[in-house]
């Protein structure tokens, strides 16, 4: 299985993920140029990508999803209703649809896409599953619910949201309504409610974890690796590799 974060933030998302004989994108936030340019840094061959999945309709996830498909004549696979939502950025692509809570065979992986709050017509996270186990990713969710815990369960690799810290946020320069937002069931996971998922997530076949969407203004990676390295200190259940997502730079390719 790999697993690289070629962008992760307000600005652009795209993640990469192998496993099986199946090479999927999660998401195409960035313009398609750099979308490529990232790829080819890390060496990810983008006409072998399968399809590519989408979380939900919020331009910084979909921005390019259209046009790497037509380019690469890829399915796009979405919910019918992001599927309407977003048909500006999805003309002349072929469309896979999807229920969420409905899992689809996608060649030799069982794409399982499960419901998430946030404020968009229909978000959800998914469970990849191979041969080579499962890998999740869940990010731009408010709060996680107990569904999004028993799905995000057993994962080898996870790509889980911590967008914000709260103190930052609070004394930070946003408008009241926009802290509100992002505080709300509808909005955004903060480090210590990342944690707390991670905490009943923890089991010894975690091996890598993609720390996601941190917010530029309201975060700072420092904060993301100290917490978290506390977190991992005082349990002696796993010992995954972590990154953490960046807007500007793509990840290493983690292999486990």
């Amino acid at each position: 299985m790999k697993i690289c974060s070629l962008a992760s933030g307000s600005k652009g998302n795209c993640l990469y993920v192998e496993t099986g004989d199946t090479r999927l994108l999660i998401d195409v936030g960035l313009s398609l140029r750099e979308t490529l340019l990232r790829m080819e840094a890390r060496g990810i061959d983008a006409a072998a990508v399968h399809a590519v999945l989408v979380s939900h309709e919020h331009i910084d996830h979909i921005r390019s999803v259209g046009a790497f498909a037509r380019k690469f004549k890829v399915p796009v696979v979405a919910s019918h209703l992001v599927c309407k939502k977003a048909e500006k950025y999805l003309h002349k692509t072929q469309l896979v649809e999807f229920e969420a809570g409905c899992a689809l065979a996608l060649r030799d992986v069982q794409v399982d896409p499960f419901p998430i709050t946030h404020d968009a017509c229909d978000p959800v996270g998914f469970i990849l599953e191979s041969r080579e186990g499962r890998c999740g990713s869940a990010t731009d969710l408010g709060i996680a619910t107990r569904l999004v815990a028993e799905k995000l369960r057993g994962c080898r690799a996870l790509n889980l949201e911590s967008n914000h810290d709260v103190e930052m946020l609070m004394n930070g320069p946003y408008p009241w309504e926009l802290k509100q937002r992002i505080k709300s069931r509808h909005g955004h996971l903060s480090n210590e409610e990342s944690l707390e998922l991670l905490f009943e997530l923890a089991h010894a076949g975690l091996e890598a974890l993609v720390m996601a969407h941190l917010s530029e203004v309201n975060n700072h990676p420092d904060h993301v690796v100290r917490t978290t390295d506390a977190f991992l200190r005082n349990q002696n259940v796993c010992a995954p590799r972590i990154v953490i997502g960046d807007q500007y730079t793509a990840s290493d390719v983690m292999t486990i």
